[in-house]
């Protein structure tokens, strides 16, 4: 991860994973003659994959609810008139639980500080989240959870069901993540993290370094 600034999704999400992360299942493509590869369930989201484009939802990037092939088809001629010799990122397009994010961010005083709070579109609107200076221990991601305003949700607000648990555990390892490269990563964005019944999912996600 040498001399480069910005990251696709799927170079972000090979790195999750190494740190089993969980992520969304998902195949890079060029063009509609890949289509053959992708061996994915159905529904899926199909989105431009390249690091010029840091806010895919903003250049119109991101292709939801695609239910079959003949849908993805379309999908991947659009993409490729819009945004000409570009990769694209097919995955899975995950059953929606309350949304949250989690990330890495320098900070000129702290360090190295992970955050977690209400995730979405709403996110810089809310600015409910907290942090620690990483690394942190479980204890401190159960402190983090519970110093939000929306924590709320996360207990079972209006019979809603999350796993904490699978929140924490990623909490956990994305600390881990921040340690391994305190000295060269500058903002990791985990946004949205669907919190289910089940378990935790990273749905999106943004790296940049130093």
């Amino acid at each position: 991860m040498k001399n480069r600034k910005v990251f696709t999704e799927n170079e972000i999400k090979d790195l999750l994973r190494k740190y089993k992360i969980p992520t969304t299942d998902y195949v890079v493509i060029r063009d509609e003659k890949e289509l053959g590869k992708i061996r994915l369930r159905y529904p899926l989201v199909l989105k431009i994959c390249s690091p010029k484009f840091i806010h895919k939802t903003e250049v119109g990037g991101v292709r939801l609810g695609i239910k079959n092939k003949e849908e993805l088809k379309k999908a991947c001629r659009e993409f490729q008139e819009k945004f000409p010799g570009e990769k694209f990122l097919a995955e899975t397009m995950e059953e929606q639980g309350v949304e949250v994010i989690i990330g890495l961010v320098q900070d000129p005083t702290f360090g190295l500080l992970i955050m977690f709070g209400m995730g979405g579109i709403f996110t810089e609107v809310l600015r409910d989240v907290s942090f620690r200076v990483v690394p942190i221990k479980k204890r401190d991601a159960e402190q983090m959870i519970n110093e939000i305003k929306g924590r709320r949700i996360l207990e079972g607000f209006r019979g809603i069901k999350t796993n904490k648990d699978a929140v924490i555990n990623i909490l956990l390892k994305v600390s881990k993540l921040g340690v391994n490269f305190r000295n060269s990563l500058k903002e990791l964005d985990l946004n949205p993290v669907f919190v289910r019944e089940q378990d935790a999912v990273v749905v999106d996600a943004r790296l940049i370094m130093k």
